[in-house]
């Protein structure tokens, strides 16, 4: 019986210890991340969105926040932001008028032509200390992770 105990204190250290360790992995990247981003002129969240729209194309403003983890509340600031350093446009949907899509102006797109390459060396970069297999390991635990917490 003193077995089982054990083993089962040794796998709750061990899952305290799996989020701090991945808790300051995320905190040290992101803080990289953040950095490298800033570099280029524009914030966290409006790279995340002007990224999305860059990559997927035009969105409905509506959807941004759960596609890039922003709070919705904070898209309409975001997306008027990027409007205003003319990087993206709103356009209303010809189908729905309670639709407003968001979507990449030539400037936007130029700028991120320039910078998203730089941008994926950066976190190239970041993640280095991985090597290709460990990569593909560590996206299949942390998928495995993430739906299992999800419940």
């Amino acid at each position: 019986m003193m077995e089982v105990n054990n083993d089962h204190k040794l796998d709750e250290d061990l899952s305290l210890k799996v989020f701090i360790v991945l808790t300051r992995a995320l905190q040290s990247i992101n803080k990289r991340v953040e950095e490298d981003i800033k570099r280029r002129g524009l914030n966290p969240t409006e790279f995340a969105v002007l990224e999305l729209i860059y990559s997927k194309g035009e969105q409905p403003i509506q959807k941004i926040g759960g596609k890039v983890l922003i709070a919705s509340s904070s898209i309409t600031y975001v997306v008027d932001k990027l409007e205003m350093k003319k990087l993206i446009e709103r356009k209303p949907c010809p189908k729905d008028r309670r639709v407003t899509y968001a979507t990449i102006t030539p400037a936007g797109t130029e700028l991120m032509n320039e910078i998203f390459p730089k941008h994926r060396a950066a976190i190239n970069e970041i993640c280095s200390g991985l090597n290709i297999n460990e990569k593909e390991v560590l996206i299949q635990l942390l998928k495995k992770l993430g739906y299992h917490a999800q419940g």
